[in-house]
Order: C-alpha cells, then sequence, then structure tokens
C-alpha cells in the first residue's frame, strides 16, 4: 500500500502514540481526530478537527475511517460503476480500490470545525 500516501491524523492536546491509545475508547462512543495533510482538501482542510462515530457500514459517499490491511485511512467512501474505493477530496491524490483488500470501516464522520465553523454530517 506504500503508493497511497497515508493520511496522519493525532489526538489533539495528546502527544503523537501507537494506535493501541485509540483503542482504549469505548467502541460505541464518539471521538475526534485532528486532520494533518491535505489530502481531504478543500471540505477538510489541514489541522481542522473531525468528530467520528465508530461505526462499521456506512452509505455510499460518507465520509470514513477505514483500516486496509493495518493502516487507517480518512477517505470518502464510493460505491458506483468505477467500483468500490475509498476517494481523497483533493484529486491530487489517488483513488484506494478496495477489491481484494483486506479493509472494514471504523467510523463515520459525523462532524467538522474549522475554526469553530462548525458542519455535520449525516450518517446514511
Amino acid at each position: 500500500m506504500s503508493e497511497f500516501p497515508e493520511v496522519k491524523i493525532e489526538i489533539p492536546g495528546q502527544e503523537q502514540q501507537d494506535d493501541s491509545s485509540l483503542s482504549s475508547c469505548s467502541s460505541s462512543e464518539p471521538f475526534a481526530l485532528q486532520v494533518l495533510g491535505d489530502s481531504m482538501e478543500p471540505e477538510f482542510p489541514d489541522k481542522c478537527i473531525i468528530i467520528i462515530e465508530p461505526n462499521d457500514k456506512c452509505s455510499n459517499e460518507a465520509y470514513v475511517m477505514a483500516d486496509i490491511e493495518g493502516s487507517r485511512w480518512f477517505r470518502q467512501y464510493m460505491n458506483d460503476d468505477k467500483g468500490e474505493r475509498l476517494v481523497a477530496v483533493n484529486s491530487e491524490y489517488p483513488d484506494i480500490p478496495l477489491e481484494g483488500l483486506n479493509w472494514k470501516v471504523e467510523g463515520i464522520i459525523v462532524q467538522r470545525n474549522i475554526k469553530r465553523d462548525i458542519k455535520h454530517y449525516e450518517i446514511y
């Protein structure tokens, strides 16, 4: 999967930790992450805060946090005539085709906060 640049995530107010620290939250509680990088711009600019609702299902065009073969990705889920894939909002980043990969949705983005400008997203 090295051909796809991975979006870095950090927990605001905490030093960078390994992925095991994310599993310490209740699996049913929403949590916040900070976006690092430009792969989801302009909808989710660098350093904006996103709220993720843990869920293993999503609808077409939902913004999701997904695990693909052990790496976490923040992308938009698409399932159409081009197939099932994860798409970066920034067109400079390639799509991630999901066919044949071991992957799962870990959560759905339900809100973003850009300098207190809050936008909500529907889960389904």
